[in-house]
């Protein structure tokens, strides 16, 4: 069973994707922005495997304006090379990739034209993967698209097309369940219909669910029917409710008691979970470090690293306690750990544990800094201690975007490797 996340990561140097407007797509700067990002890639790529992250949807961004008449770029004459190094790396090191088209990749649209945009980026995602010479385990994930005021047609529309894409494509292919249109009922009966498999999402059937009384477990047993060898083991989709947003919104992290509940449930099976949270790689290695019973304090000690300096912004006791809790280098308290994190990130903080946090990052600089930075730093933190209400989070803000300027400039990489900036 691997557990994943999809397309960024958060707190770790050399890992972003970038892009470009239409009117800067020329072949020089869409040169440059692809070989970035598949530097990025890879860097990703060994970072999971450095954390156990056997599991990953790579970002459709890869290559600006991938599927479209806007990139003139012969990019996968150019960059086909990298590429396949890039999926001999996967491979090497039992990793499983994944892609995801975004939500105007319609295939079963009533606008002709955007149907063949959406035929021309699956040809662009299957491009990645086909370059990669990745197995059809590496899949690309989609959703079954509009309803039109009538489902059956739009269903029928879906079949009609599908059967036009190329086999590739169809091999790559497994059909997701929404939020919105086509529960997973429906998904089940379409990917029965086209022998292809169906991707159960578990926060989606909660937004959008056929019977409320069927169970996660019951929906993912019968999905399972439609996953045949060749597509490697059945994957999954597991989110958690944003309680401050709208109904299918995704957390902003996941919530371990929840998560643990939900995977042991499914330990007996072989199956892969791709995490949708808005921390990504933060939670992947939480979820994976606490499913897991085979490591050794020192895997605690390095997220202690990582960290440190956001539990001690909101509660300086809690420090105290994960301290000492892995001071016992023969232990390995990894849910105890992982739920004095979760207890501390969710309190207020107050300004001095704000201070005081801002203080022990800023002992990092001290003996560097040029009398303009030290005059800036004292500037912020007198506006952030004398902060009018309703201002604190503002100057939080400015505050920690200075250090992070500072941590950049003098290359503080255990900082910069830090969750300090990103949670």
């Amino acid at each position: 069973m691997k557990i994943g996340y999809a397309c960024l990561t958060a707190g770790v140097p050399g890992t972003e994707m970038k892009g470009c407007i239409a009117k800067n797509a020329n072949n020089e700067n869409l040169q440059n922005i692809i070989s970035i990002n598949l530097d990025s890639l890879i860097n990703i790529l060994k970072y999971n495997v450095d954390n156990n992250i056997r599991l990953f949807r790579i970002s459709s961004d890869l290559i600006p304006f991938g599927s479209s008449d806007i990139n003139k770029l012969e990019w996968k004459k150019i960059f086909g090379q990298r590429l396949t190094d890039i999926g001999t790396y996967i491979k090497n090191n039992n990793l499983r990739v994944s892609m995801h088209p975004g939500q105007y990749t319609v295939l079963n649209s009533l606008n002709d034209e955007v149907v063949k945009k959406a035929e021309d980026d699956l040809k662009y995602h299957c491009d990645i993967l086909d370059l990669m010479q990745l197995d059809n385990t590496n899949k690309i994930v989609l959703h079954i698209g509009g309803a039109y005021e009538d489902k059956e047609k739009a269903l029928q529309r879906f079949t009609d097309n599908f059967s036009k894409l190329e086999t590739r494509i169809k091999n790559r292919l497994i059909i997701e369940n929404d939020d919105k249109i086509f529960n997973i009922k429906e998904v089940l009966e379409l990917a029965n219909q086209l022998g292809i498999p169906a991707v159960y999402d578990n926060l989606h059937n909660y937004a959008n669910s056929y019977k409320k009384d069927i169970s996660d477990l019951e929906w993912i047993k019968e999905c399972s029917l439609t996953w045949k060898k060749c597509d490697g083991p059945q994957k999954i989709h597991y989110s958690q409710q944003d309680k401050c947003k709208k109904t299918g919104s995704h957390s902003k992290s996941i919530l371990l008691n929840d998560f643990l509940s939900f995977y042991h449930n499914l330990k007996q099976y072989d199956i892969d979970i791709m995490l949708e949270v808005k921390d990504k790689n933060i939670s992947a290695v939480k979820c994976i470090n606490t499913a897991s019973t085979d490591y050794n304090i020192s895997v605690l000690e390095k997220e202690w690293a990582r960290y440190k300096y956001s539990v001690l912004e909101k509660s300086h006791k809690h420090y105290l306690e994960i301290r000492n809790l892995i001071k016992d280098k023969s232990s390995y308290p990894a849910i105890k750990f992982y739920t004095l994190i979760e207890e501390s990130l969710n309190m207020e903080g107050s300004a001095n544990s704000y201070i005081n946090a801002f203080e022990h990052v800023w002992g990092y600089f001290k003996q560097k800094a040029d009398d303009k930075e030290k005059m800036k730093i004292q500037m912020l933190l007198e506006n952030y201690k004398y902060s009018q209400s309703g201002k604190e989070s503002d100057n939080i803000a400015k505050v920690k975007s200075f250090l992070m300027k500072l941590s950049k400039k003098y290359d503080e990489t255990y900082l910069l490797n830090s969750y300090y900036f990103h949670i």
